[in-house]
């Protein structure tokens, strides 16, 4: 049990620290209120939940990287850029795979 309690308060402080993650909470809304209302297939609410669920976790992860490249930085100074940008870039990779796939899904729903 101590261990999904660490986990809801590492979950809360990346919630209240982390500014992207709360437009990721908004956009994750959009997409199910779109999800209801154009009643989507269970198929497609499956694909929704994997790909919001990806950014969350690559966002997740990214900030964890944030946390260890800032501790090691005095010490590795010349790296530190690095790991965050490639870090970044995962979230940002993941973000347009799911703003692709949301395309995909949603747009025979919008245009019939």
């Amino acid at each position: 049990m101590k261990s999904f309690q660490y986990a809801f308060r590492g979950l809360l402080k990346i919630f209240n620290e982390e500014q992207n993650l709360k437009v990721h909470l908004l956009i994750t809304l959009a997409v199910l209120i779109f999800g209801f209302i154009f009643h989507v297939s269970r198929f497609d609410w499956i694909i929704l939940i994997l790909i919001i669920s990806l950014v969350f976790l690559m966002e997740i992860i990214n900030s964890a990287v944030e946390r260890v490249s800032d501790a090691l930085k005095p010490r590795i100074d010349n790296y530190v850029k690095e790991i965050k940008d490639i870090s970044a870039a995962a979230v940002m990779f993941a973000s347009i795979i799911a703003i692709l796939v949301g395309v995909l899904i949603f747009y025979p729903y919008i245009t019939h």
